[in-house]
């Protein structure tokens, strides 16, 4: 039977970003929605589709507003973008600059930030017991603030963040420094990269190189060593070049599954006011990455 997607309680939600083929975020909402028994519809809005620059994600946003969407989930390169055309920020997403997920609800768009919550979530699980001292964040874009604000709340001690954009970077350390320290996170440039990996316990990458549209590892394979973990927040392709490397060189790694799955989880229950079922959700997730695979 068809969904009437403008019958009360029913859900339309958009992810809006650039190369979203891959994305397993609909097949992810709405097999979980499925479950709970909602009316519940996940589009791609793909910019590059479209044949949008990213800063044109305000007329994109409007556009979802007034056709009807509950609200819209954002990924690279607009997550901090999208915050100037917002009317409401969640304390989280103020102080990282950066919004995944957008509801809209009282005539207002609300701006939310999921991923810091995904990456806490997955790293207590998938890093139990890795020393945490000192860690090297790769990539200070929406992710990389996401992952930051994520590693200070679960007790990091300091975090190095490196970036191409030098003002980037310090943006982002002035923000959290204020928020959880100024001691526990400074910026760095990126040809330090090597010197920082050596004296650190572990190695985030926050950038979307790697991803299918932009293949490849941001770290040479020579900085890896047996004692640093190493974690990668993109998810397609799971298996990054980046996490091939790490294995190879016996680090402990982490991919980015289980924090695409934990924000999917805390966005759903802001788009629905329900519940989902976490442990169901990543079952499934392994499941679309197995049929991918075969």
């Amino acid at each position: 039977m068809a969904q009437d997607f403008g019958a009360p309680g029913a859900r339309l939600i958009g992810l809006i970003g650039a190369g979203l083929g891959p994305s397993l975020s609909p097949a992810l909402h709405e097999r979980e929605a499925d479950r709970l028994g909602l009316r519940y519809q996940y589009r791609r809005l793909d910019l590059l589709e479209l044949g949008l620059e990213p800063e044109r994600i305000g007329e994109l946003l409007a556009a979802a507003r007034l056709t009807g969407y509950t609200g819209l989930n954002i990924t690279h390169p607009v997550k901090q973008l999208v915050t100037a055309h917002l009317d409401v920020l969640s304390e989280e997403a103020a102080v990282l600059g950066a919004v995944n997920t957008v509801l809209f609800k009282g005539g207002k768009a609300l701006g939310y930030n999921t991923d810091a919550s995904g990456f806490a979530r997955s790293a207590m699980g998938g890093l139990a017991g890795a020393d945490m001292d000192r860690i090297v964040l790769l990539g200070a874009g929406g992710a990389g603030a996401a992952v930051a604000h994520a590693l200070l709340g679960i007790g990091a001690g300091a975090i190095r963040v490196l970036d191409l954009d030098a003002d980037r970077s310090a943006r982002l350390v002035d923000a959290l420094g204020a928020h959880f320290g100024r001691h526990r996170i400074s910026a760095g440039p990126l040809d330090e990269l090597q010197s920082a990996l050596a004296a650190a316990d572990g190695l985030v990458h926050a950038t979307p190189t790697g991803m299918r549209e932009h293949p490849g590892s941001a770290v040479p394979q020579a900085f890896l060593r047996p004692g640093l973990w190493v974690a990668d927040v993109v998810y397609f392709p799971l298996e990054t070049e980046l996490l091939t490397a790490a294995r190879a060189a016996g680090c402990r790694v982490l991919d980015g599954g289980r924090m695409a799955v934990y924000q999917a989880v805390d966005s759903m229950r802001l788009f629905t006011g329900v519940e989902p079922n976490a442990d169901r959700m990543l079952r499934h997730f392994d499941e679309l990455v197995h049929t991918r695979r075969s």
